[in-house]
């Protein structure tokens, strides 16, 4: 299927360029995923692609997978080192990159549809030099091989619409507003080297995509994006991600000031970004209190100094943030009680729930309801 530009329609007279890509499996004990990874990018219809497996010290069956795969395949080849996180080893499958354009697959996710090539040939069609990134929507599971699979689209399905592409993140910034995907893209190689671009070398994962997400989309305007999804993302469980969050409950916000330093390091003025960075925050900080109360040792100091780096215009024209957060916000900052009525984010949730309905399922939407309900008095500030 050929991929859709900016009005959805096919491009017409695609020009085909000669590309490699290179895919880059940043791999740490994921034996039960693993194969059926490796064996989605090896049949993709675009061929010419090198697998490059980084075995970040597994010590389970996973480096055999890899070997076993690179020994029926020439295009795979493994680099066997010592565990060191998830961005040193996506940075050294990166660095031993041989293609003009860089994938990003994490093992435990899948492909399907011809992602590579449908990229490729959209990003070919533009007018104006190389693309730098093209990006994609995605397919997200839940409950993944269990009775209660749950399969639904991004939620950027439809909501990336610049009014021509290729484009700079202005212009379609939900790309920017929701969860950082970083691997339902293609990178120019040339580009993350031209712009020294590579991954924070955190211990264990980190969330190490978050500042790279800011590194690449505020650095070019050569983005381009195609509205199908192809791949597919395991989602954590919620109590798995609560319980993440308690091991560490200061890593959100670690992140966003990691974030918001990239923002201000590269002179970001443009409204939709500092408002989209403002969203993060209030949502970031709400995951840390909603895991351990803001009363947890470090918390009420760390919210506080996030805060203080928001600029308050943006925090209350924020429509999706509850009134009880936005008061907390002044109360933190020292700004006087806004005095916000209860409803006031009613009719932007009432359009949440309708986008919801009409693109991801019922059964999801209840979901996002009940878990809305169930985390709103953390979120306001209460203690755990």
């Amino acid at each position: 299927m050929e991929a859709t530009n900016a009005t959805g329609k096919a491009p017409e007279g695609s020009r085909r360029f000669s590309h490699k890509v290179s895919v880059v499996v940043p791999t740490y004990n994921v034996e039960r995923y693993l194969d059926q990874c490796l064996t989605s990018i090896q049949m993709q219809p675009f061929a010419n692609i090198e697998v490059i497996c980084v075995n970040d010290g597994s010590t389970d069956g996973s480096l055999d997978i890899m070997r076993e795969h690179a020994a029926r395949d020439p295009r795979v080849r493994v680099i066997d080192k010592p565990n060191a996180g998830y961005g040193a080893a996506c940075n050294t499958g990166i660095d031993a990159a041989t293609g003009d354009y860089v994938a990003i697959v994490e093992p435990d996710d899948y492909l399907t549809g011809n992602m590579f090539g449908d990229l490729l040939a959209f990003a070919d069609s533009l007018d104006g030099g190389p693309v730098d990134i093209v990006r994609s929507s995605y397919w997200r599971i839940f409950n993944a091989g269990t009775p209660n699979e749950l399969r639904t689209v991004c939620l950027y399905q439809d909501r990336v619409n610049p009014p021509s592409q290729p484009f700079a993140i202005g212009d379609g910034i939900a790309l920017l507003e929701h969860h950082p995907a970083i691997w339902t893209a293609l990178y120019r190689k040339a580009f993350l080297d031209e712009k020294h671009i590579r991954f924070r070398e955190y211990p264990g994962a980190a969330w190490a995509d978050n500042p790279f997400l800011v590194e690449t989309l505020c650095q070019t305007d050569r983005i381009a994006y195609v509205n199908r999804p192809y791949y597919n993302y395991r989602e954590d469980t919620e109590e798995k991600l609560v319980a993440s969050t308690r091991r560490d409950p200061l890593l959100p916000i670690k992140r966003w000031n990691d974030m918001q330093d990239i923002v201000e390091r590269l002179g970001v003025t443009d409204r939709r970004v500092l408002s989209a960075q403002t969203k993060r925050a209030i949502n970031y900080c709400g995951l840390t209190i909603d895991a351990v109360g803001l009363d947890h040792p470090g918390v009420r100091e760390a919210v506080t100094a996030v805060y203080q780096r928001l600029d308050y215009d943006l925090v209350m024209e924020q429509p999706l943030v509850t009134p009880a957060a936005k008061r907390l916000y002044c109360e933190l900052t020292g700004r006087p009680d806004p005095k916000i009525g209860r409803l006031s984010m009613l009719p932007a949730a009432a359009g949440e729930v309708w986008y919801r309905l009409r693109h991801t399922s019922p059964s999801y939407t209840w979901f996002s309801i009940t878990s809305f309900l169930r985390h709103r008095r953390g979120r306001a500030g209460a203690g755990a």
